[in-house]
């Protein structure tokens, strides 16, 4: 049985303010934030609000061309003219999706002068790394299951559908 941990609200806004920070403080500032939906799009609107940047999405989890993939390559396009792009996520747990997010833009010759990663909660277990993150895990002793803001409204059987799709990570 998994461990579910609640992320609260006010734990959640810390955590944005981290990345906020850690972006203010830093040389090099995104013409865009881009949010990965679904997981990302809270963080990304919140972090937008935080830094007065102006923020994108991607529907990466819906799996529909049109707004998964195709949005990907009008952005990388975008790196070419070297804009600047903040993908912003929940987790990177297995980096599977930072991977599939950085492709095309690799392809197109993006580098970290012009896309970076960010994410509340980041695996140092993944196979993909990110530029900032406001909390690092371990998933070899962290097994839970996070629940952000945002999912607390889903059903519990939907929480557990979810945790039970990537046994791999909470058991």
């Amino acid at each position: 049985m998994p461990v579910f941990t609640t992320i609260p609200h006010k734990a959640f806004v810390a955590a944005v303010r981290t990345l906020a920070g850690d972006l203010s403080a830093g040389d090099w500032t995104p013409d865009f934030i881009i949010g990965i939906g679904r997981g990302g799009l809270a963080p990304a609107v919140y972090l937008s609000h935080a830094t007065g940047l102006p923020m994108l999405s991607v529907d990466y989890s819906s799996q529909v061309e049109d707004f998964a993939d195709a949005p990907l390559l009008r952005l990388a396009e975008r790196t070419r003219r070297g804009e600047r792009l903040l993908f912003v996520d929940d987790i990177n747990d297995s980096g599977r999706t930072i991977a599939h997010i950085r492709k095309p833009f690799v392809a197109a010759g993006a580098t970290a002068a012009v896309l970076r990663f960010a994410t509340l909660i980041d695996n140092v277990r993944s196979t993909e790394r990110v530029d900032y993150r406001a909390r690092t895990i371990d998933r070899l002793e962290t097994k839970d299951w996070f629940v952000f803001p945002w999912e607390a409204v889903a059903p519990a059987a939907a929480i557990a559908e979810d945790a039970a799709e990537v046994p791999d990570r909470i058991a």
